[in-house]
């Protein structure tokens, strides 16, 4: 085998071909993988502009195997290892393309297309200058050849329309000269390893071995084994009275954390996690002769490794207003603020700060966060933000105002600080609850409880709190009724529904949320009075509740917040040209799959504005990618559509069937390819419900659930639809399958299986089940992540049996979504269904026999 360095660009070059195996999986790279990608290149762009030499950026390694050579010359290669990356940088580049084309820049495209997408002059297959596996083929030439189909449903289309919206934001802001440097860096910044192995090599073996490797050096082994060789006579002695303490202090994944965190705070702001040694062998280098220097070194490290222990473990700390500053932080969650809070006990202990300086600085680190939170900006770029914190910080004798004034002079995107104005229209209009992370969400409503000063405090340690919609997510008819007297000119009671109901003025917490239920606000009041919350207290004080109590609910938390969480210095912050709302629209129409609409409505709710409004911008804004699939509530293009530039003619219906929404004999789009706003929300990566069912804690709560969902389906569903479902669950159960129930308002059921040993234990389910609101939802958004599942064509195949019976049209397009069809189904057609389901079972039992059992030996030490 010959092994050399290259780039993308150098590997694809001239006319050649590379063919993905049969046996090798479908492309399976999914948003957190792309993203992580993603952020690289962003950091290498940066150095590109900025003319900094960039850094080595090691993206992997592709083994090929040469494979029959063409009439004419061309050379195929079968890509034995590195198809996920090789795919991916395909699919940048499409997107790419894509967007110089969209901006007029033809030559551009046309360089990317015919030298590094495909051959030229060859015809049919031979024409991509990649050949995914058979299940991604189509897909993936329907990028390469920008057909209607293009971003459809799957991990290729997903990606595609990944690649598209970042790069359409990242030239909203850096223009031409950003969109050069990211092709700069996607094909010639990213080095490749390519491995090519010898004619007549068995290429199966080859990749068998390639993925079946150990485990390698963590990044802190490999600093500590530099540095003890460093040391050669005072070793021992340092190894045991300073690292070895500090290694069992942190466990292996602190200590990297630590090593990090060290070449931060030490100033390095552009530290990655991921070279981490490279970067300490370099600072610490000028010091290997000296063994005294590096054991000072080890010291400080050790001293920081206290002071890392008392920001993940709070308790520890000793002063009570920084502690309770660090646990605030800590129930927020993630590691955003550790470079600061690192610096700040790096001054409190040398007493250049004191713990109360410390905590209002903190704070401030806190509200920049809750406020971006409200607000709906993303946290992209954050974690940069704070990386630069301690560097700027250093000799300002103030901490607390020295973060306050870092943090109001940033001036736009990732470093906007929300001043009051802009939070309390946040808190009013937006969907709060699509935002952030579940446990964020409930610090913001218990920090906002405790703005009361209640006489006797919740002990939120026990209190079994959740967040809680008063206007419940699915509402029973009454609720509608009371909407609809309310409802603005042309606006319909659901679309007051979805503008509401994800608010913070709709949302409090409870312990109560299966009582709760969609009840209608009479039933509510009674519980919410009970409860020891003041905010609840306050909700069953009304009357009723719809629209206006909700604003006016919105407003007086809002009050709240600008005061638990003050903002930037006045004058000093700029906020963004443009409402960071158009900006979230862009994403959601980028991020649409073809194959899909939506409606005014649907995009209002999401971004926090009216319908109305929705229309006016889609209406003015030129070049806005799929305006067309925005169309009223029933699903018909707007009688007003006009394309804003007054140069296109097509006809929006016409590029609707092309990519495969259908429409009826009253011009109405089908149902089943509309997407909500929770939809929408999910495609942007913002959807964060559960992901399972909840466990069950005992027999009793299990029966007392199965009862709770079974009297649902009775009260709301005909005796048929009942039999239907009941028999369905039985069969379930025949086939070693259990039920788990919801916890939420509305008490769903879904058939889970637990499959794996007890060293990887997983939980698989298929649909759940809505009782009240009569709904069937088939869970792919889950299932995509779950083996086997995760292998797209067995998430078609469980789609297409179903849609093979009466009563259930699942869109192709909604294949990473959770399409829903109606529970009546169950009446005519359980034993159906209880075929598909057999067939899940069956698929699942079969990829569990092939799986190699896990094994719990630790690896041995390399």
């Amino acid at each position: 085998m010959h092994a050399q360095e290259t780039t993308f660009s150098k590997l694809v070059q001239g006319e050649k071909q590379f063919q993905v195996p049969l046996y090798q999986r479908t492309y399976s790279w999914q948003r957190a993988e792309l993203k992580q990608l993603w952020d690289d290149v962003l950091e290498l762009v940066e150095d590109q502009l900025e003319g900094s030499p960039p850094p080595a950026h090691f993206l992997g390694s592709v083994v090929l195997a040469p494979g029959r050579i063409t009439a004419g010359g061309m050379q195929r290669w079968l890509v034995v290892d590195g198809q996920q990356r090789l795919t991916t940088l395909m699919l940048a580049f499409t997107a790419l393309r894509d967007r110089h084309r969209a901006r007029g820049a033809a030559k551009n495209a046309a360089r990317i297309h015919d030298l590094l997408l495909v051959n030229g002059y060859r015809d049919g297959e031979d024409h991509y200058r990649l050949l995914p596996t058979q299940a991604d083929r189509g897909a993936f030439t329907a990028c390469v050849e920008t057909s209607p189909k293009a971003g459809g449903p799957g991990n290729v289309g997903a990606a595609y329309r990944f690649f598209l919206g970042a790069l359409t934001e990242g030239e909203e802001s850096g223009g031409e000269a950003w969109a050069d440097a990211v092709e700069t860096v996607l094909g010639g910044l990213m080095s490749i390893v390519e491995i090519t192995a010898a004619e007549g090599d068995n290429v199966y073996r080859i990749f068998e071995s390639i993925n079946n490797t150990g485990v390698g050096l963590s990044q802190s082994d490999l600093l500590r084994n530099y540095l003890f060789m460093c040391l050669p006579t005072r070793g021992e002695s340092v190894y045991r009275n300073l690292w070895l303490p500090m290694q069992e202090l942190l466990g292996p994944a602190n200590l990297e954390l630590l090593v990090w965190l060290d070449l931060v705070v030490s100033g390095n702001s552009r530290a990655k996690q991921s070279e981490i040694y490279r970067d300490q062998k370099k600072r610490l280098g000028p010091l290997s002769a000296d063994e005294t220097a590096l054991e000072a070194e080890i010291a400080a490290l050790a001293r920081r490794a206290d002071r890392l222990m008392r920001i993940l473990q709070p308790e520890r700390e000793p002063d009570p207003q920084l502690r309770e500053a660090l646990e605030r932080l800590s129930r927020w969650g993630g590691q955003t603020h550790y470079p600061l809070a690192l610096h700040l006990l790096d001054r409190v202990d040398g007493e250049a700060a004191t713990g109360a300086e410390a905590a209002k600085a903190l704070a401030y680190a806190e509200s920049y966060m809750v406020r971006r939170l409200f607000a709906g900006l993303s946290t992209t770029g954050s974690n940069r933000v704070f990386m630069e914190m301690p560097r700027v910080l250093e000799k300002d004798d103030s901490p607390a105002e020295a973060v306050r004034r870092f943090l109001s002079r940033n001036k736009t995107g990732a470093r906007v600080w929300p001043g009051d104005e802009a939070v309390r229209e946040a808190i009013r209009t937006r969907p709060f609850y699509k935002f952030g992370r579940s446990n964020q969400r409930f610090q913001v409503l218990r920090r906002l409880e405790e703005s009361y000063r209640a006489s006797e405090p919740v002990d939120y340690a026990k209190a079994q709190l959740t967040v809680e919609h008063v206007l419940p997510q699915r509402p029973a008819q009454q609720w509608f009724d009371l909407l609809a007297e309310e409802a603005e000119d042309g606006q319909s009671p659901d679309e007051v529904h979805a503008l509401l109901v994800h608010t913070l003025g709709n949302l409090t917490l409870s312990a109560d949320n299966a009582r709760l239920s969609n009840h209608p606000f009479r039933r509510k009041q009674e519980i919410l009075d009970s409860s020891a919350l003041r905010m609840n207290q306050v909700i069953a004080a009304q009357k009723r509740w719809g629209r206006s109590e909700v604003l006016a609910r919105a407003d007086a938390l809002a009050d709240r917040a600008v005061r638990v969480w003050p903002g930037p210095i006045e004058g000093m912050v700029h906020a963004d040209d443009e409402w960071a709302g158009w900006k979230e629209l862009r994403a959601a129409l980028l991020a649409m799959p073809a194959g899909t609409w939506t409606t005014y409505g649907d995009v209002a709710a999401l971004i926090g504005t009216h319908a109305v409004a929705v229309g006016t911008h889609l209406g003015s804004k030129v070049g806005l990618h799929g305006a067309y699939r925005v169309l009223t509530a029933d699903g018909r293009i707007s009688a007003g559509f006009r394309w804003p530039d007054g140069q296109r003619r097509e006809d929006p219906r016409t590029l609707l069937e092309a990519e495969g929404v259908a429409f009826d004999s009253a011009n109405r789009a089908r149902r089943s390819h509309r997407l909500t706003t929770t939809d929408l929300a999910t495609l942007l990566g913002k959807d964060l419900a559960e992901e399972a069912p909840p466990t069950q804690d005992g027999d009793n709560e299990d029966q007392a659930a199965a009862d709770g969902f079974e009297g649902l389906l009775r009260e709301n569903q005909a005796p048929e639809t009942v039999d239907g479902v009941l028999a369905m669950l039985r069969f379930w159960e025949q086939q070693g399958g259990h039920r788990a129930f919801g916890r939420a308002a509305e008490t769903s059921c879904s058939p889970i299986l637990r499959v794996g040993s007890q060293l990887d234990s997983r939980i698989l389910w298929p649909v759940a089940i809505y009782p009240v609101t009569g709904t069937v939802e088939v869970v792919f958004q889950y299932l995509k992540r779950r083996p086997p599942f995760d292998d797209e064509p067995l998430r078609r195949e469980l789609m297409t049996r179903l849609n093979e019976i009466d009563g259930i049209d699942l869109a192709e397009a909604k294949l990473d979504l959770r399409p829903s069809f109606s529970v009546e189904v169950f009446a005519e057609h359980s034993e159906k269904i209880c075929a598909a389901l057999e067939w899940f079972v069956h698929t699942v039992a079969l990829a569990e026999a092939r799986r190699p059992m896990p094994t719990d030996d630790e690896p041995g030490m390399p």
